[in-house]
């Protein structure tokens, strides 16, 4: 089977349901200048086609509790596939790494992991990161400041 293109309306729909993902079919119509049902079709595909993981409320967390982001860079003392499969395991089991990507350079993974504050910073890193038989160095970036944080591609 052949890939599904994306084609000009295609590209529309997920700029907009990027911008907003509660617009109904009504607003995706008149923005596209499209009926309801190839809407609805589109809408469909793209999501069964993975084009969108998913729909998500973003929040202000400083709204609702107080937060402390770092980025901590890390060095694994080996390259090994076993290596990055037991270092990415680890990861995907602690909510509070936001993000986690593999990167070239010095160092081999740069998280984002965030916190009450940066006491529990401090323990969490103790606890689930530095202790590990894998890691060979990790070394911290507090944030001071979210100047930028753009959820949206341009398309």
């Amino acid at each position: 089977m052949e890939p599904y293109k994306l084609d000009q309306t295609d590209l529309k729909i997920l700029s907009l349901l990027q911008e907003d993902g509660l617009l109904t079919y009504k607003q995706l119509c008149r923005a596209t200048h499209k009926s309801h049902h190839p809407i609805v079709e589109r809408v469909g595909r793209l999501n069964r086609l993975g084009y969108i993981k998913k729909t998500v409320a973003v929040l202000d967390i400083k709204k609702i509790r107080s937060v402390f982001t770092a980025f901590p860079l890390i060095q694994l003392k080996s390259h090994s596939e076993e290596t990055f499969l037991r270092f990415q395991a680890n990861v995907l089991q602690h909510p509070e790494i936001m993000e986690c990507h593999h990167v070239m350079g010095q160092y081999d993974f740069i998280l984002k992991i965030v916190v009450t504050d940066a006491g529990a910073y401090n323990e969490f890193l103790r606890k689930h990161i530095s202790t590990l038989s894998d890691v060979q160095r990790v070394e911290s970036f507090p944030m001071l400041a979210e100047i930028k944080n753009e959820r949206e591609y341009r398309l």
